[in-house]
Parts: C-alpha cells; structure tokens; sequence
C-alpha cells in the first residue's frame, strides 16, 4: 500500500512539474485555449456596474435617421459638442482627417480645441502626413518618460503611419486603434504605441490623464515598459503596454445617450463626466469581437479601459497570481493523485477527476468574481487531465498486469474464488476474522525426513514440486483453499472463504482422489530414480475462526482452532493404524452421501492436547478388504464390551487375510487386556500418546 501510494504521489508531481514547465513556456496553443476558457468566466458572471461617470454619445440608427448619412457636416458635431460642454472631458473616437467646407472646418476646429480631446489612428500602409498635422500631434506624445540604463528595444507596437486630423484641429488627443489576440478577439487594450521613435498614448489613457488633472508617466526597463502611471496612480500593464480588460458586459452595458438626444436637449450632462462621442450604427460603427460580446463597438471598449481606470477595476495578473497559479496547477494534481491511491474502479476515478476538475473551474471563477485575479484555468486542467491519464495507465498497464500476474500465481494454490474475491476487491484483505464451520485436510509424506537426506537438495525440491503440484490441483478440483505447504505437508480448508454447501464431502473426495493419483505418481517416480512413497490423511469437520491473520505488514487467510488442530493430529494416527484416510465422527456425520465411500469405525480416541474423546472412521481406498468390514465391526463390538478372546480370534483372521495393521493394534490390545483387565469403569477410550 505505501509503495503504491508513493507511486500514484509521485505521478501527481510529475504532472505538476510537466504542466507547471509548459505553464512557464508559454506556448501559443495551449495560451490560446486559456484565453478562450478564460472568456467564458465573462460570460458566466454576472454584469458589473461601471463608472457612471463614463457616458458615451452614440452615433446610433435614432440619430442617423433624423440627422441623415453619416459623415454629418462638422457644424453639426461641433453643436453636439458645444452641448456637452459641461462633462470635465469629451473625448471623440473619430478622425477628422480629410478637409471639408472652411466654414464647417472652422466651426469644428473651435468647438474642438475649446471642449475636447481628439481621436487619430495609426497605420502600417503609406499616407500623405500634414507637417502642421504632424505638430499638432506631438503635441499629444508621452512627455515624462523615466529610462534604465541600456533600454534598446521596447516590445511596443510601432507604426509608420498615422491618420491625422486636419491641421486647424490643435487640440491634444490619443489614438484609437485597439489590437486583438492571435483569434481576433480584444481582451486587452494597448496603451502605448510607437511612431517616429516617439510613444504616443491611447484615447482612453488620455481622457484619464486630461480628467484628473495629472500627466502620463511611462518607466522603461530593459525588458519593457515598466509601469504606467497617471499622477501618482499606477496602471498595471505588462511589458508592451497593454492592459487586460475587465469586460463590465455586452454591448449597451454604459449609459448611451443618443446624439440626436443631446443637440435636441433632452438629457442631462453631468459635469464631472467623461464623455465618449463615437459611432454605435453598424453600418458605421467600428465593431470589434469581445469575450463578453462579438459585435461590441470599438469606443465602448474605450470606454471601458477608462472605467478600469477609474474603479480600479483591473484583472490582476502579477507575481501573487503566478505563483497562485503554480498552486492551483500542483495542490489539485497531487491531491486527485492521493485520492487515487484508494480508488480502484475507473468510473468512479473518472467520476472523481470530473468533480476535481468542475470545482477547480468553480473556485477560479469565484476568485475572478470577487477578487479580479486573472487566474490560468487550462494548465490545471492539464494538470489534473495529466495525472488522470498517467493515473490510469498505470492502473490498467501496470496493476492490471500485477492483478493478472496475481491472480495467475495465486490459482496455483488458492482456490478461484478467493482469488476473484481478491481481484475485485483488494481492500478486502485486511486483518479479522469470522467463525464458520469448515473442513480441514491434512496430508503427509510419511518418512520424508530420511527420504530428504537420500537426496541431493536439486532433486529433493524436484521430488516436491513433482508431488505437491498434482495434489494442489486435486484440492482446486474440488473447490478447497489451499491454506499451505508445511515442507512436505499440505494443509487445506473446504467452505472458506467461499461456501461450499457438501464441503465435507469434497474433502474425502480429495482425500481418495490424492490416494489414486500417488499410485500414478510412484509410477513415475519409479521409472526416474526417486523412491516410492507413501501418505496419510486426516480431515475435521468443525468450527473455526477464519479471515486474514498476522500483521498489517504480512498476514495470510488461514483457519484456527482445535479443528484445524485435530486434522492434524488424525493425519498423524494414521501411522498408528497403518491407514491412509481418517477422518472424525463430525465428517462422518456431515457426509451428504455415505454409501458412496466405504468407510469403518476406526476406534474412540483422545488425542493430545484434548480430553474429549473423539470417534475416527477410516475412509477406504481399496474395496478389496470391504468383505472384512462387517467383520471388523463385530469384533470392535467385541473388545469394547470386554470379550478380549472373541475379538482377538476375529482380529487375527482379518489381518492374517487382508494384512490390515489396525486389527493388529486390536489384536495387541486385546492379548494386553486378557492378561491386565480393563477397570470395571473402563471408558473404552484410547489415549494417543503421540501427535
């Protein structure tokens, strides 16, 4: 069990090392599939509420259908802004980049450089660029940048183009291009980005900076950007400047206010307000696909960068995360591998790592909801699927294979019931046991110990194995429990551990069956140099105790009890007798079909270590002296009710005739009695002196 466990421990750990190494990696498939599993949390929390102080106006279909097609003429954007001129800022998530009438263009430019900050966008593909529009735009630059030594690189994306605004538009702004992942989908936001060795800030990061009053403060590190901070607040991004976004819900999910709404006058502008002005008609709008929505505009994900800000709302991934990360991919793995280590059947281990893995997912999500950590779910799915996997292989690939090899090595000497009760249930063997009547056999070599000295110990364990394994296999036959080999001796036990309803018959049908086969086996041993020879039998019907006994380190299923002791002791007798099957009156008596064995009452005896007497009966193989049994009985009747003379004549024609060394023992008693007489309580009992 220890050894197991360390095995099924150490297969946790390797899962976690492997997983925890690929988690470090990075590798863009599995982080691919993180960032999906990682999407439908979005959808699985419920919707936060953001900051009502970002609104965005929307050039919506309400609008479009009053005020006509999009582009509008500026005037008219320039009256919708100078009506919200009582938001702290008004931020425009469009571009005027092309010249339109000098009036309109007028109007536009004052509304704009009065009330707003404006948006541009950057390009890869090649563009005319106004030099006065080109001023105007490093105006907007990130102008406190703080630099470590030997920073070369930065991992910012750069452009080498932009889509400016018309010169007579001065005021400062930010761009408004947003990049996605490697599927398309935007989770995060980019700050920062690169144009003419030059870091521009983002819309959104410029509307904070602009609504608190504070500037834009970037640190550079050899690795990246360092942080970004607003003031003396800092903005966690990594190291390109981007930071991941916490969704607040789908599209629709900030207060909209329609344009045409605004210009008509119909609602309420807060004054400590950030207002986004941008398109939200699909036709028009810049729609962009999200965890929580695919077709959510682009300014509302500005918008919601900026309420991250505000709120600080951020999904946090840092140092802490990483190392919780580590945890949940290792704790989980090893745990499940513990778990394991007590499970046998496969349902229920996959039963077991489906619950591991739903209540992984559930803890995660309740961290996401309640504490923002952008935790990895993937890599401790990968790391529980990984134990799972290796788990079973080695279930199936290596303890199949030892149950296998097991149940193959326990057939040889354990009956195949107890062997399919051992296979279906290991944990069944454990230390205890339960008291139940069952029959004992004992078998013995007789003389083995001056046959053992005959031969050489190569040929003496031949010799053995050559005679236990037909035996052993005439035990199975007749569905005993091979209990065990004591040297030369077998022991074995009927009605256990599984019931056997005529197991005291089965045992004498063993017993004749192992008389029957030693006669082919001293055939054998005959024509290959080993002696010839011969075996007693004894067998106890009685109550026992049986179960595993021994220690938790080594312990065997095995009976005891003054039953088990008597077989021996009858095994022994038959030396006395000169017999080679005795069995005790209780199996006698639990004989389901007595005529079909020919059997004598043998004698009344108490054997050492009991005071009880016990009645034997011999079991006869050969059916050649059953003429001489009723014969043997009448003088039996004879010597016990004190007619020495009688039964000594009759005792001395059986074994003059059959050779029978019982009725020589009679015979001997007989001539001792005739000469000391028996006490007049004489309880016609003989006491063996000897096991």
């Amino acid at each position: 069990m220890k050894s197991k466990l360390l095995i099924f421990l150490c297969i946790g750990f390797v899962s976690a090392f492997i997983v925890s190494f690929l988690y470090i990696l990075k590798i863009d498939f599995l982080t691919s599939l993180d960032l999906k599993l990682k999407d439908v949390r979005f959808r699985l929390r419920r919707n936060l509420e953001p900051d009502k102080r970002v609104l965005i106006v929307a050039i919506d279909s309400k609008s479009i259908d009053r005020l006509g097609r999009w582009p509008w003429d500026r005037k008219i954007i320039a009256k919708l802004i100078e009506n919200l001129k009582k938001a702290k800022v008004i931020a425009l998530d469009i571009v005027f980049s092309e010249v339109s009438s000098p009036q309109s263009d007028r109007i536009l430019s004052d509304a704009v450089n009065k009330n707003a900050i404006v948006g541009y966008y950057f390009r890869d593909d090649e563009t005319y660029i106004n030099p006065v529009s080109y001023e105007n735009l490093r105006q907007s630059r990130i102008k406190i940048i703080k630099t470590e030594e030997d920073v070369k690189t930065l991992p910012v994306r750069e452009f080498s183009y932009a889509e400016l605004n018309i010169p007579s538009i001065k005021a400062q702004g930010g761009f408004f291009n947003i990049l996605s992942d490697n599927d398309g989908v935007y989770r995060q936001i980019n700050l920062l980005a690169l144009y003419n060795g030059e870091l521009y800030p983002h819309l959104a990061l410029k509307a904070v900076s602009q609504f608190k009053d504070a500037p834009i403060i970037v640190e550079l590190a050899q690795y990246g950007i360092k942080s970004i901070k607003i003031g003396y607040e800092t903005v966690p991004v990594n190291e390109s400047g981007s930071l991941t976004l916490n969704y607040y819900g789908k599209a629709g999910t900030f207060k909209t206010l329609s344009a045409v709404d605004v210009m008509d006058g119909k609602v309420q502008i807060p004054e400590d307000s950030i207002i986004f002005i941008g398109a939200t008609e699909i036709g028009i709008a810049d729609i962009r696909s999200t965890p929580v929505d695919p077709v959510m505009p682009g300014v509302e994900i500005s918008a919601t960068a900026v309420s991250n800000i505000l709120k600080k709302q951020y999904l946090i991934y840092n140092a802490w995360v990483t190392l919780i990360d580590i945890l949940f991919i290792t704790v989980p793995a090893i745990l499940l591998s513990f778990i394991f280590t007590r499970v046998s059947r496969t349902f229920l281990s996959l039963s077991i790592f489906m619950a591991f893995s739903f209540l992984t997912y559930l803890v995660n999500l309740f961290i996401f909801k309640n504490y923002f950590l952008n935790l990895s779910l993937i890599y401790p799915f990968a790391a529980l699927s990984l134990c799972y996997v290796l788990s079973e292989a080695y279930r199936n690939l290596i303890i199949e294979k030892k149950s296998r090899f097991l149940k193959k090595a326990f057939s040889s000497y354990v009956s195949p019931e107890l062997v399919n009760i051992i296979m279906k249930n290991p944990y069944a063997l454990k230390l205890g046991g339960e008291k139940r009547t069952i029959t004992v056999l004992f078998s013995d070599i007789r003389g083995f110990t001056t046959l053992s000295e005959q031969l050489e110990p190569e040929k003496l364990v031949m010799f053995l194995n050559s005679y236990l394994d037909p035996m052993t296999k005439i035990v199975l036959k007749h569905r005993g429990m091979l209990d065990k080999y004591i040297g030369d001796a077998i022991m074995a036990i009927y009605n256990a551990p599984v019931e056997l309803p005529q197991h005291a018959q089965q045992a004498v049908l063993s017993a004749l069956e192992m008389i029957q086969e030693l006669k082919a086996l001293n055939e054998k041993f005959k024509k290959i140099g080993f002696p010839e020879i011969d075996i007693g039998i004894g067998i106890n019907t009685g109550e026992a105790v049986i179960g595993n006994m021994g220690t938790d380190m080594r312990f065997d299923y095995t009976a005891i009890g003054d039953s088990v002791n008597l077989a021996s002791r009858l095994e022994g007798l038959n030396k006395f007798y000169g017999t080679k099957i005795i069995i005790s009156e209780s199996t006698f008596n639990a004989l389901k079909q007595k005529e079909k064995f020919i059997t004598r009452e043998l004698d009344l005896i108490r054997v050492k270590g009991k005071k009880e007497p016990v009645k034997i009966y011999e079991v006869v193989e050969n059916t050649a002296f059953e003429p001489a049994i009723k014969d043997f009985e009448k003088a039996l009747n004879l010597y016990r009710n004190c007619r020495f003379k009688e039964a000594m004549e009759i005792f001395s024609y059986i074994k003059e005739k059959f050779n029978d060394k019982a009725s020589v023992v009679y015979e001997e008693r007989c001539k001792h009695y005739l000469q000391n007489p028996p006490a007049s309580d004489w309880d016609k009992v003989y006491t063996a002196r000897e096991k």
